[in-house]
């Protein structure tokens, strides 16, 4: 039953995301569904792979290489996007695996990233994640700083940074969070967004988000994990 209702959920979700992405004049085409699977195994990921869906999110390295590999060996056209922090020492594991990394926030990363992107001649598209909200729990680079830090990213480091990523505090009303990195990726030439989740992913559309990552409006409340961060 709990697959039928992900299915169910994932179809909901097209209908919204189609229905927002009409009332702010875009293309549906122009915003990508990132299906958040984290802590969700294969048994549940394969009836929504069966539904059509083909990108997926994942926020740790370990988990995504412990269930992914299998699946890309049935279904070759898979998507896999990495939204959650990444450590330096995991960034030749998440070149190899990923098609995008929505969370360079760091120097130290850059440099990781941009040494193993050289050694193996595969670039994921890479998202720069933004703390809109200044939170001092929350990684990301801050408002004021994103211009130099993407500059760095593309003058110092090489990399060829696509787009932004935020999460709006909770407490906040996320339209202004969506609005300010907008207006960052906007002078940066940043054409990509991954911003908006299951609560607040139309409203994301309206203010330009080219990815949103939605988990529970398809899967469900999550399975608690040991040791969760």
């Amino acid at each position: 039953m709990q697959h039928q209702e992900a299915v169910s959920g994932l179809a909901q979700v097209r209908q919204e995301l189609v229905q927002a992405a009409r009332e702010a004049e875009r293309e549906p085409a122009s915003v990508t569904l990132v299906a958040v699977s984290k802590t969700f195994g294969a048994d549940a990921i394969e009836p929504i792979i069966a539904a059509g869906q083909r990108v997926f999110g994942e926020n740790r390295v370990q988990e995504a290489k412990g269930k992914w590999p299998a699946l890309r060996a049935r279904y070759p056209d898979l998507e896999l996007h990495l939204i959650g922090p990444l450590q330096s020492n995991k960034a030749r594991e998440a070149v190899a695996l990923f098609e995008a990394i929505h969370t360079v926030d760091r120097p130290s990363l850059c440099e990781a990233l941009a040494k193993e992107i050289q050694r193996v001649g595969r670039s994921p598209a890479l998202f720069v994640e933004v703390n809109t909200g200044a939170e001092p729990q929350k990684a990301g680079v801050l408002p004021e700083h994103t211009d130099e830090f993407v500059r760095a990213c593309r003058e110092t480091y090489g990399l060829d940074i696509q787009g932004l990523m935020g999460i709006p505090p909770f407490e906040d009303p996320p339209a202004p969070h969506f609005a300010l990195l907008h207006k960052i990726a906007r002078r940066n030439g940043l054409q990509q967004l991954s911003m908006g989740m299951s609560a607040d992913f139309a409203t994301a559309i309206q203010f330009g988000a080219t990815h949103v990552r939605v988990g529970s409006a398809i899967f469900g409340s999550r399975p608690a994990l040991v040791n969760e961060q």
